[in-house]
């Protein structure tokens, strides 16, 4: 039996942060199922009301590797820091300032989006070769690594 996963993100408004994790990851949102050409066709013939429609949505990877992502809509906001986070390779091979360098502009790239820089970790020169800490739009913590 093969196992696939998915990952689940509580937020507040389910397009909007699937529409940031699209840009941050090169995914694309999950196509309708058929026969339905388009969301819309589909949620019309579903009977899914308007004020519901930004319920979830779902983010996949166009070349079929990473793990479908999925956004729910919650009543609640975020009140901890997560436990479980997603960390973006953006320098995998990079070492010293040509990492940081990679890093900080895809930094300045991902703030353009809505992501909040939280801080900058130096390597340590063990195990850790530099990171830094962001937040997407609803505040959930990720690493560029």
């Amino acid at each position: 039996m093969s196992l696939t996963i998915q990952v689940t993100f509580d937020c507040a408004d389910p397009a909007a942060l699937s529409r940031f994790w699209n840009e941050v990851l090169g995914y694309r949102l999950d196509s309708p199922p058929p026969p339905y050409e388009t969301w819309d066709e589909a949620l019309d013939a579903w009977n899914i009301p308007e004020e519901n429609r930004n319920d979830a949505s779902a983010s996949v990877d166009p070349d079929g590797q990473g793990p479908r992502l999925w956004f729910q809509k919650v009543p609640e906001g975020k009140t901890a820091k997560n436990r479980v986070h997603l960390d973006v390779r953006a320098a995998v091979g990079l070492r010293g300032d040509e990492r940081m360098a990679a890093l900080e502009a895809k930094c300045e790239a991902l703030v353009a989006l809505g992501a909040t820089r939280v801080r900058r970790v130096e390597a340590d020169g063990l195990v850790n070769a530099g990171h830094i800490v962001m937040q997407d739009p609803e505040g959930n913590e990720f690493c560029l690594d």
